[in-house]
């Protein structure tokens, strides 16, 4: 089976000495790295068989599993600073450890989700952390062309909270469910990391079955704890009465009261007032 090579040379642990390693366990039929936003997707649609890896973090996964198509197998090695993806699915987080686990060539068949017609393979959200996506995407990247670190994610979350006073009232409704401050949804467990941790936003969602959602019905400083304690501990989102909890959807509807951000695997998609999630079941070879 042919292997493509898909690098994003500004990715923030992808090196040039890194890139070559890669290759070396992979033996790529071809490399090709990544130009500009969405270029990743239109490779990806380029290629007909065979299977594609990706060196890269978790935006240029995301622009790949938009573009692939039915029957090639991907492979994610961590390239980014956080690399959700690779690490949900038990990859090591040492790039050439994770080549060489890709390159064994076993696979794994999972499902994707989808919100209003874009593909997303771990996360996406309406609301709050959204609103985190874009402020940092606001920091720009560095004169090397990387991301900020966990730690300037951590302030900033911070002053997120203060600006708002922790006090996030229901701005939407999810058909069916109640209405929410915010929305957090999830295709496996954890929904993200915070360095080394993961956060455990939607604990029972697995890439083996439908979407999972969890919403704060309302956010108060006083409810602050609880809340980091359900995300970090994965304990109680079911039973939570300031919680709704959704689990293995097919599809989830939101209207929003206002425009509100949307996120997909930590990619800024702009506001909307209305998103439809759906799952997209067993869709994709990825090999672990």
């Amino acid at each position: 089976m042919q292997t493509t090579l898909i690098v994003n040379p500004y990715a923030s642990r992808v090196t040039e000495a890194l890139v070559a390693e890669v290759e070396r366990v992979l033996r790529p039929a071809r490399t090709v790295h990544t130009e500009r936003a969405g270029h990743a997707t239109e490779l990806a649609r380029e290629l007909a068989d065979g299977a594609v890896v990706v060196f890269s973090g978790d935006g240029g996964f995301n622009e790949v599993v938009n573009g692939l198509r039915p029957g090639i197998a991907a492979g994610f090695v961590p390239g980014g600073g956080t690399s959700v993806l690779p690490r949900a699915l038990g990859l090591p987080r040492d790039p050439v450890e994770a080549a060489r686990r890709i390159a064994a060539g076993r696979t794994r068949r999972i499902g994707l989700g989808r919100v209003n017609g874009r593909r997303f393979a771990f996360s996406a959200g309406v609301g709050l952390d959204a609103e985190l996506v874009r402020r940092m995407d606001e920091r720009g990247r560095d004169a090397s062309g990387r991301r900020p670190s966990d730690l300037v994610f951590a302030w900033t979350a911070v002053r997120t909270l203060a600006e708002h006073r922790a006090r996030f009232d229901p701005v939407l409704e999810l058909v069916g469910h109640g209405r929410a401050a915010f929305a957090l949804v999830g295709n496996c467990d954890p929904y993200s990391y915070a360095g080394r941790v993961p956060l455990r936003i939607t604990p029972d969602a697995r890439f083996e079955l439908g979407l999972d959602v969890t919403a704060p019905r309302r956010l108060r400083a006083r409810l602050l704890p609880r809340f980091v304690y359900h995300l970090v501990s994965g304990r109680g989102h079911a039973r939570a009465r300031d919680l709704l909890y959704g689990h293995d959807l097919d599809r989830l509807e939101l209207r929003c009261d206002q425009p509100q951000p949307l996120q997909v695997d930590g990619e800024d998609l702009g506001d909307v007032t209305d998103a439809v999630f759906e799952a997209e079941r067993n869709v994709l070879d990825v090999l672990v």
